[in-house]
């Protein structure tokens, strides 16, 4: 039996059944010399390789700092939780850590959906530092994930994402009309809709086969996806703006983590801030010198709307910032979280 099967069989079993044994050894602490493995789960392969340095570093980070006491088992790929699968398994202790991108459970968080929203600045740098550990716009959602026995422990906020199409440009909203565009979450799932679109949704895994075949016209997404799943030899343009953005975090559950030995706490919370730190920096390097070019160079051609063309697209998204309230249905919670953005 292959590992991807073991790790299904052991998901449903603690999803469906209950798996006494390994819920009880994930929410065990760690105690002091060689402690238990814990389970770590993604499901970002190695051939992305903006973000997956970032998740090699909490790893090492986390496993140094706690000196023995922790010691970590990463399954990626998809080998023990799929994407959607990701934050079910995490609560029912099937993984101890896992990494997501907030796109996928910020309809479950809605407060993460903040991060989402389109042109919610334009400065990427502010973006950036919004999320920073410790941060308002950190412990925001922290306060708000800890009533449903989740934690946060440290992220990285992708670049900006771009409009992606196979035949035909977009240049103005109008363009989108009619347009179907693969999303991963629901803000991205109301971007295209406001702009006139119809939003299909679909794991990145799934995407080259339905833009060769056309069943979808192209994609709202970050260019890591783009070059990770070798997309830049079928799309052909890439509308440049703030179309929305998400964040690759380690997530564990409130649990386990106050059950760890203090040491252990720090190493994890070492370990977010290094993911935060060092693998954003990576993965930003990696898109300035490596992926944009290499799409430029595969003949994509990245559209720059003039001033005109922004504002109009900025006006024809602002109706998803009241989805999104409605969504979180807190308007102080959303008042800070906006703020806590835009000042940072």
């Amino acid at each position: 039996m292959n590992t991807r099967e073991i790790g299904r069989r052991r998901f449903l079993a603690a999803a469906g059944l209950g798996l006494a044994t390994a819920g009880s050894s994930a929410c065990a602490p760690a105690s002091a010399g060689a402690g238990p493995k814990s389970t770590v789960a993604t499901y970002i392969p190695s051939s992305y390789g903006d973000l997956y340095p970032g998740i090699e570093k909490f790893v090492g980070v986390a496993e140094d700092r706690s000196k023995g006491r922790l010691s970590l088992d990463m399954f990626d790929s998809g080998t023990l939780l799929g994407a959607e699968q990701l934050l079910p398994g995490l609560l029912s202790g099937v993984a101890d850590v896992i990494f997501q991108t907030s796109s996928y459970v910020s309809s479950t968080y809605p407060v993460l959906g903040a991060m989402e929203l389109p042109f919610i600045t334009e400065d990427y740098d502010k973006l950036r530092r919004a999320i920073a550990p410790g941060d308002p716009q950190h412990t925001l959602i922290n306060d708000k994930l800890a009533p449903k026995g989740v934690r946060i422990l440290g992220g990285m906020p992708t670049t900006f994402e771009y409009l992606w199409t196979v035949d035909k440009p977009i240049r103005k909203p109008e363009d989108v009309r009619g347009m179907r565009l693969r999303v991963a979450g629901e803000i991205e799932g109301e971007t295209v809709k406001a702009l006139g679109g119809a939003p299909v949704s679909m794991g990145s895994a799934e995407v080259y086969e339905a833009l060769e075949r056309r069943t979808i016209d192209g994609m709202v997404s970050y260019v890591g996806t783009v070059i990770s799943r070798d997309l830049q030899s079928i799309i052909k343009y890439g509308t440049v703006g703030h179309f929305g953005a998400y964040t690759v975090d380690a997530y564990c559950r409130s649990d386990w983590y106050e059950q760890q030995d203090p040491a252990v706490r720090q190493a994890l919370d070492a370990a977010g801030r290094a993911l935060y730190d060092d693998g954003t920096a990576n993965m930003v390097k990696v898109h300035t010198s490596d992926y944009l070019p290499k799409a430029e160079a595969a003949g994509v051609e990245l559209i720059k709307p003039d001033a005109a063309q922004m504002a109009a697209f900025r006006k024809a998204v602002a109706p998803v910032y009241s989805r999104w309230k409605s969504l979180l249905g807190d308007d102080t919670t959303a008042a800070r979280a906006v703020e806590s953005i835009r000042k940072a």
